[in-house]
């Protein structure tokens, strides 16, 4: 069955006095992103009583039962305890498999919302948001670095490499994995971040974990980057290691001359000589 979501989303806040305004977030409000089916709704409510709306269920009434659903005000994994969010969230897929991100914000604590710039208003029965600018990935741009920033990202690039050699060296292959994954590989794709910034007066966004970062690289350079990636294999991940590493150090000296920014090439250096030393003697 065919569900046109905006039509529902809008005439279900237009039907309910409670739901003041409607404004769509995200992907859909972005012109540079090519749409696909798989694309989600991002919406949030504004509404009087966030209370009363989630007792009546007026979510599941509008839209049907989803196939799952998450509420992640309602969980413990991810939130401090003690900490009570303003807003509530609903995040959920449906039998058609679209999704809908739907948040519940309260209309007495407008003052504390943050205004995405990707945001393009579906309803205003009060006219609150008469003065919210055309859509634009602005908020989600790269960020000039600061000397500190570079130098801090760069120091623990290589700091934690070293651990991903000694996991490699010892046959620790998940410690391996994981540093290089979730320590590592993020320092890396900041660098990267900041080049493609860079070559574009920082006016462009990468997306979430880099999802845009192909567009805007060479053929060359982005096989470099997938060559990053390795399965389990211990000399696979070791090659992988070895590309990221001379990759990263090219960036560093780039980045440092376009920039103006200072390079500790002593460290990346003393670093590198460290990684072949517990290559080449891993007992």
């Amino acid at each position: 069955m065919h569900v046109n979501y905006q039509t529902t989303i809008v005439k279900t806040a237009e039907k309910d006095d409670r739901i003041r305004a409607v404004i769509l977030n995200g992907s859909r409000a972005n012109s540079l992103v090519k749409p696909d089916k798989y694309q989600d709704y991002d919406i949030v409510y504004f509404v009087t009583d966030i209370e009363t709306v989630k007792i009546e269920e007026v979510i599941h009434q509008a839209f049907g039962e989803p196939i799952i659903e998450q509420r992640p005000d309602d969980m413990e994994l991810g939130n401090e305890i003690g900490n009570t969010p303003i807003s509530y969230t609903y995040l959920m897929i449906f039998e058609d498999y679209s999704r809908i991100d739907l948040t519940l914000f309260p209309i007495g604590e407008l003052a504390k919302y943050k205004r995405d710039s990707l945001s393009v208003v579906w309803l205003d029965k009060d006219h609150l948001f008469d003065d919210i600018p055309q859509p634009s990935d602005r908020d989600y741009h790269v960020n000039r670095p600061t000397q500190r920033a570079f130098t801090e990202v760069c120091n623990e690039f290589w700091w934690c490499t070293t651990n991903v050699a000694k996991g490699l060296a010892r046959e620790e292959r998940l410690y391996a994995k994981d540093m290089m994954e979730t320590v590592v590989r993020p320092m890396f794709t900041e660098l990267l971040s900041w080049k493609i910034g860079c070559e574009h007066n920082f006016e462009v966004s990468i997306g979430k974990s880099g999802k845009f970062i192909k567009q805007y690289l060479s053929a060359e350079d982005y096989n470099r980057v997938l060559r990053t990636y390795s399965n389990a294999n211990v000399q696979r991940t070791w090659d992988a290691l070895t590309v990221m590493t001379t990759y990263f150090y090219e960036l560093q000296l780039y980045l440092g001359k376009q920039l103006e920014l200072e390079v500790n090439t002593s460290e990346a250096n003393q670093v590198l000589k460290y990684i072949k030393y517990i290559q080449e003697n891993p007992q």
